[in-house]
């Protein structure tokens, strides 16, 4: 391995972390307020008139994982399962683009 690959994997390995601890522990404090379009539909008056999402009852839905009473659990282990997610697809898609290329 060279060493700018191996530069290369600290820096993806280092940033997973970040993201990591970003969802997993500070994801809880993130404000509570409603977001943008729902402020607007609230302040409009047609909040009422929304329906739930066709995953609305997913087992990651607002932001937590389903049947976990802790909270503050819920909302990192989402937030965690969210970035390995995410982290997954990305390096498949990038093999898959560097096998083509």
């Amino acid at each position: 391995m060279s060493e700018n690959q191996s530069s290369l994997k600290k820096f993806y390995f280092g940033f997973f972390i970040a993201a990591a601890f970003l969802a997993g522990g500070v994801s809880y404090y993130a404000s509570s307020h409603p977001d943008g379009l729902e402020k607007v539909a609230e302040d409009k008056g047609f909040l009422e008139t929304a329906k739930d999402s066709a995953v609305a009852n997913s087992p990651l839905a607002d932001y937590g994982v389903a049947g976990l009473d802790n909270e503050r659990l819920s909302v990192g282990l989402s937030g965690l399962i969210g970035v390995a997610i995410t982290a997954l697809v990305g390096v498949l898609l990038f093999n898959l683009l560097k096998k083509k290329s």
